[in-house]
């Protein structure tokens, strides 16, 4: 029994995913600090775990979300420039998106 590895292969499948784990870690980083500053800054509550150990009390909680409404009043952008930022970060979202389906696409039809 012999086992041979198409090296040319393996190569290729570890370029591509390098690349689209590199652009989808990008675009996903490009798009939350767009989204930020375009004034909508995410806060996300932290999850309860099964044993009542929370990450965040309830008062943390509300200071985030307190600090996140402050920070996006001190935004010195212009309502355009917020728009503009706003569509930029959906658009890198939708690209992260895009790479994630070509991904299963090509995994899905290519064999």
């Amino acid at each position: 029994m012999s086992v041979s590895i198409d090296w040319l292969a393996f190569v290729q499948v570890f370029v591509a995913a390098i690349l689209a784990a590199s652009v989808v870690v990008f675009f996903y980083a490009a798009g939350l600090r767009l989204l930020v500053r375009a004034g909508r800054v995410p806060v996300v509550i932290p999850a309860t775990f099964t044993d009542a150990l929370t990450v965040m009390t309830p008062k943390e909680q509300k200071r985030a979300a307190k600090a996140a409404k402050k920070a996006a009043k001190k935004n010195p952008l212009s309502p355009a420039q917020k728009r503009v930022a706003l569509v930029s970060a959906y658009g890198s979202f939708a690209v992260c998106g895009l790479v994630v389906l070509g991904g299963l696409l090509l995994i899905l039809f290519n064999h």
